[in-house]
C-alpha cells in the first residue's frame, strides 16, 4: 500500500483491545461530526465500542497494523454468532470498519475488508451482511464498488438510527 507503507493484516490479540476501543471511537466520533452533525456519541456507546475483548469474545476481529501500530479495524460475525446482525440464513455480519483519524482516505480499508471478505470464504458462507447509517452515503457507495447490493429487508430500525442493509453475495 503505497499512501501508508506496509500493511499486516491479523487477527487481533488481548494485547489489542485498547488500541482498538479508542481506535472506534475517535474515528467514528471524528467522521460522523463531519458527515453527519447531528449524530451524539453517548458515553453508553463509546463503552460499546471499548468492548473489544467481549467483540472478540463471539467474532473475529481482524486489525491493520502499520509499522507496529493498529491502525484499521473489522470484525465478522460468523453465521448464529451472539450479537450477529445478518438477516440471511448462512451469511457472516461485517461490522465496526474503522481506520485511525490519520490514515483516513488512504485505501487502509480495502485490505481489511479484502482479509474480512477471504474469511467469509473460508468459513463457506453464502453471503456477507452489514448495516450502514443512513445518511452516510460515502460508505454506501464505497461498499456497494465492491458488489454490495442494498437489501431494505435487512434495514433495523432503533430507537436512536435506521441502519441500510447490504449484502454480498459469496460464490460457493
Amino acid at each position: 500500500m503505497d499512501s501508508v507503507g506496509r500493511v499486516l493484516i491479523r487477527e487481533a490479540r488481548p494485547e489489542d483491545d485498547v488500541a482498538i476501543g479508542e481506535l472506534l471511537v475517535d474515528a467514528y466520533v471524528t467522521q460522523y461530526a463531519k458527515k453527519l452533525p447531528e449524530v451524539v456519541y453517548t458515553d453508553e456507546r463509546k463503552r460499546a465500542l471499548r468492548e473489544v475483548a467481549a467483540k472478540r469474545e463471539v467474532a473475529t476481529v481482524l486489525v491493520a497494523e502499520v509499522g507496529g501500530e493498529v491502525a484499521g479495524t473489522v470484525a465478522l460475525f460468523a453465521p448464529g454468532a451472539p450479537g450477529s446482525e445478518a438477516w440471511l440464513p448462512d451469511a457472516a455480519d461485517l461490522r465496526h470498519l474503522a481506520t485511525a483519524v490519520r490514515y483516513h482516505g488512504q485505501g487502509l480499508g480495502k485490505p481489511l475488508l479484502d482479509a474480512a471478505e477471504a474469511l467469509a470464504r473460508k468459513w463457506g458462507v453464502k453471503a456477507v451482511c452489514l448495516h450502514v447509517r443512513r445518511g452516510v452515503s460515502g460508505v454506501a457507495r464505497m461498499y456497494m464498488g465492491r458488489g454490495y447490493v442494498r437489501t431494505p429487508e435487512g434495514d433495523l430500525d432503533t430507537p436512536t438510527v435506521f441502519l441500510e442493509a447490504y449484502v454480498l453475495r459469496l460464490a460457493v
